[in-house]
């Protein structure tokens, strides 16, 4: 009985020491550095609750430890009775109480907290709120802007301006689940329902995430980032882009081929998953290509995704000017000699 009391007693005092030094290594214990009022909220939130969490902790393992120490059999024979004890009324209230009162402050504190994680601040004045459109799709992530900009995989956004997100997948994909951690929670990107979440970054910064949803084979290459530049910097980009991809820029057509098609294919195969596409005619042939993405394609192999459903003229056009004025290059693998 004394060697386990002796480490019980050993484990609770670890716990202890160890207790501050999780507690000041908060880049794993804690949520990432809010750089957004909404997830500064989150983060408040967390400690506050981590804080009711650890006190419990301690409170009732030192109760344990002390009602072993007080309580131990001693020199008692083992199968005899101990001593008949009377309940203590008092303290019976207090450990029934103490749970209500506790989750009574935790449900006061985050509702108080829970407006300023939701609902989108009002914009400065001379400032629009911007407004994007974040579209889930197996395996990547696709940004609209009002103007008709479209990004995939990299959004950008003004410092100091508060951006309201729609958050959706189309019908025909799977669920995912939008997060950049420094700018707020998770939202899930449901087929066919749109959802909201927002983010006010102050500090310019490229703030990086991932689908937080397990949607399928390469569900761990479906990063995002945010890069936040000055406004000004943010409005030249915004017109510059539209400029382009109205005049049939390859460059968007370089990041659908990056964020979309070669996750999977890769041109010799490296994408880990799709058969490798190097020499196909599709890739020449624009009207072949536009009905593989928009409708996808089931072979023997297995089942190609619509990737392309719902992607606008523009987004088509793009992608095939790059192909074919600066076509992806690589290495194939080297092939194994069998011995």
């Amino acid at each position: 009985m004394r060697a386990g009391l002796l480490v019980i007693v050993g484990l609770l005092s670890l716990a202890l020491v160890g207790a501050p030094a999780a507690l000041a290594d908060v880049g794993s214990f804690a949520p990432v550095s809010p750089e957004s009022p909404n997830a500064d909220a989150i983060r408040t939130s967390y400690l506050f609750v981590t804080i009711f969490v650890v006190a419990i902790f301690v409170l009732v393992e030192a109760l344990l430890v002390a009602f072993i120490v007080r309580y131990r059999r001693g020199r008692r024979a083992r199968y005899e009775d101990g001593a008949p004890i009377h309940g203590a009324t008092k303290l019976e209230l207090a450990w029934t109480a103490g749970p209500v009162l506790v989750l009574f402050l935790i449900a006061a504190f985050v509702f108080i907290e829970l407006p300023g994680i939701t609902d989108v601040p009002s914009a400065a004045t001379g400032k629009q709120e911007l407004e994007i459109r974040v579209t889930g799709r197996q395996f990547y992530w696709q940004f609209e802007y009002p103007n008709g900009v479209i990004a995939i995989d990299q959004m950008r956004a003004p410092a100091g301006v508060p951006v309201r997100l729609e958050v959706t997948a189309p019908e025909t994909d799977v669920i995912h689940s939008w997060w950049i951690p420094a700018l707020g929670g998770k939202v899930d990107a449901i087929p066919g329902i749109v959802n909201e979440t927002w983010f006010q970054a102050d500090a310019p910064g490229v703030y990086n995430g991932q689908c937080a949803e397990l949607c399928g084979v390469e569900h761990a290459r479906m990063l995002a980032s945010v890069v936040v530049q000055p406004e000004a910097e943010f409005g030249a980009w915004l017109e510059r882009s539209r400029a382009e991809q109205t005049a049939g820029s390859a460059e968007l057509g370089k990041e659908t081929w990056e964020g979309v098609c070669s996750k999977c294919h890769g041109l010799y195969g490296e994408g880990g998953i799709a058969r490798r596409i190097a020499g196909s005619p599709t890739l020449g042939n624009a009207a072949a290509l536009e009905t593989l993405v928009r409708n996808g394609r089931v072979t023997r192999r297995g089942v190609m995704p619509a990737v392309g459903a719902g992607w606008t003229s523009e987004q088509i056009e793009a992608l095939v000017t790059y192909l074919q004025q600066s076509p992806p290059t690589g290495q194939p693998p080297e092939e194994s000699d069998g011995s």
